[in-house]
């Protein structure tokens, strides 16, 4: 029997709350897996897991083994970074993770800076709107856009985002600029639904939160679908502010009702904080702060200009 292998299996097991679940993520069978888990208790001499449930549950055997099964991995991986010299040299491969269209506009730029200057790293990049598990998905840094929760992961802040509101010149002209968010009852609105509710919008007066109604027209589930419409003139939408500046630059949108804007979204470049950074990330958290926060001041130097 493998140990750390079956070490793996049992915390895939764990976290994921169920064998089907847990062989899900590793992309092994379930009897595999399964088998793994009894030999390991068999060779142990102690049951880990209750079966019995509906969610899986660790016996108290299971709790302590599983806390120090984690704490041994980790020991490993460290020990594997300093053998591959990533804490001698900025050297490896860098994991990165960020939203989509913030991580084209902003990140990748700053990525090809970094790789032209750091010739023995290599970075491997995911766009995605989700929230990335960085420990499970093994990634070295995650750009995240809002407030975060507590945890034990660091988070440095590289800037804000704002959230907008914005329709095409065309548009305007023909409906008129709404000065207040009680106007938006007499506007069509295009909703992003990943961002707010179809129904209702929420601003910021006099130190309050003002939710007013709203009538979508259109809801969809893209930022860049809902830009493209208001580009085209079928109502007003909001966004967070990064995702118009080419068509704000290009003057064929235009933001109204800033005085009324909700506190801009913080953005952060997150990590784990245990123990020594390798430098290939210390690296890239130098090279990328700096340049993420100019890059952040230049997008969010927006008015209203309708």
């Amino acid at each position: 029997m493998d140990r750390f292998e079956a070490m793996s299996v049992l915390l895939a097991v764990t976290d994921a709350g169920s064998l089907s679940a847990g062989a899900r993520r590793l992309g092994m069978p379930l009897a595999t897996v399964s088998r793994k888990v009894s030999e390991l208790e068999a060779h142990l001499h102690t049951r880990l897991l209750n079966r019995g449930s509906r969610r899986l549950e660790l016996t108290d055997a299971g709790q302590s083994y599983v806390a120090a099964c984690r704490k041994i991995l980790e020991d490993v991986v460290e020990a594997e970074r300093t053998a591959s010299g990533e804490y001698r040299a900025p050297r490896g491969e860098l994991a990165i993770t960020a939203p989509i269209v913030f991580g084209r506009l902003h990140l990748l730029p700053i990525v090809g800076a970094f790789l032209r200057a750091y010739s023995e790293i290599d970075v491997r990049v995911t766009l995605s709107d989700r929230v990335v598990n960085i420990l499970e998905e093994h990634v070295d840094v995650a750009l995240r856009i809002g407030d975060l929760p507590d945890s034990s992961l660091v988070a440095a802040r590289v800037g804000s985002i704002r959230r907008v509101v914005c329709a095409s010149p065309s548009y305007l002209d023909a409906r008129g600029i709404p000065e207040s968010p009680n106007d938006l009852a007499t506007h069509d609105c295009i909703t992003f639904e990943g961002l707010m509710s179809p129904r209702s919008w929420t601003f910021w007066s006099n130190g309050q939160a003002q939710t007013v109604p709203v009538h979508s027209r259109l809801v969809v589930n893209t930022a860049e679908a809902a830009i493209d419409m208001a580009v085209s003139g079928i109502g007003i939408t909001r966004v967070l502010s990064y995702q118009i500046a080419a068509p704000l630059a290009d003057r064929k949108i235009a933001i109204v009702l800033s005085r009324f804007e909700p506190a801009p979204l913080p953005v952060s470049l997150v990590y784990t904080g245990n123990g020594l950074l390798p430098l290939k990330l210390r690296a890239f958290l130098d090279f990328a702060t700096p340049r993420l926060k100019a890059s952040l001041v230049k997008s969010g130097d927006l008015t209203d200009q309708a």
